[in-house]
């Protein structure tokens, strides 16, 4: 993957392999679009699809609520940003077996996540945010044991639903993915760190040591 300048990158916290990243964005199935409405940056958090087919990066694929005003504030050809966020969670020092020998530790955040940047644009016809609300829904669906498919709604109803929305496609010119998940610690503090993420509350730490745990 072609690591671009954007978000903070040491090489030891880059993601190299794409599949790998794809993967990722897949699951996480949503972004946090940022784009500039001339004052302030605006952002709004949706689903998304990376598709991969078009250009060297592909395009992200989503769509904005038509009474969002963030997307009448999109110039055309204009950049964005959208981060997709993974698992997070607080690495306390004493968790590190090494803090016992030397004490030169510093707590620490583990997270993944990758931002795309690329020109913006703004779609509003039918057949397109059909196409693309049909995409998002069996990428959520088709594993159900009884899916339901755009088809199954009235005409009509569906028609109108899309009157209420606009799609946004980034064309995506850089792809920045980071997993910050202590691979500058030994490997006997990341142990500790994995160990001690399994008695913490919540999914971020189950989240991040499953990411650090090796596989078998």
């Amino acid at each position: 993957m072609r690591t671009l300048i954007g978000v903070y990158l040491p090489d030891h916290f880059t993601a190299p392999q794409t599949a790998d990243v794809a993967a990722f964005v897949a699951a996480a199935a949503s972004a946090d679009l940022v784009t500039f409405d001339g004052a302030k940056p605006v952002a709004s958090l949706i689903p998304v699809i990376w598709d991969r087919k078009t250009g060297e990066h592909g395009r992200l694929l989503g769509h904005l609520a038509l009474a969002n005003p963030q997307w009448q504030s999109i110039a055309p050809g204009s950049s964005a940003l959208a981060i997709v966020h993974g698992p997070q969670a607080y690495v306390s020092p004493s968790w590190y077996p090494s803090t016992a020998r030397h004490g030169r530790v510093v707590p620490t955040w583990n997270y993944v996540t990758v931002h795309f940047t690329g020109p913006l644009t703004v779609h509003r016809d039918p057949e397109w945010l059909r196409d693309v609300v049909t995409r998002l829904t069996r990428r959520h669906e088709d594993q159900r044991a009884a899916p339901w498919a755009v088809t199954d709604a009235p005409p009509d109803y569906i028609n109108g639903q899309l009157r209420g929305i606009v799609g946004v496609e980034l064309s995506i010119a850089t792809v920045e993915a980071k997993h910050k998940l202590s691979q500058n610690r030994s490997a006997e503090d990341q142990a500790g760190v994995v160990a001690a993420l399994a008695d913490e509350p919540g999914p971020g730490p189950a989240g991040v040591a499953a990411l650090m745990t090796p596989p078998d």
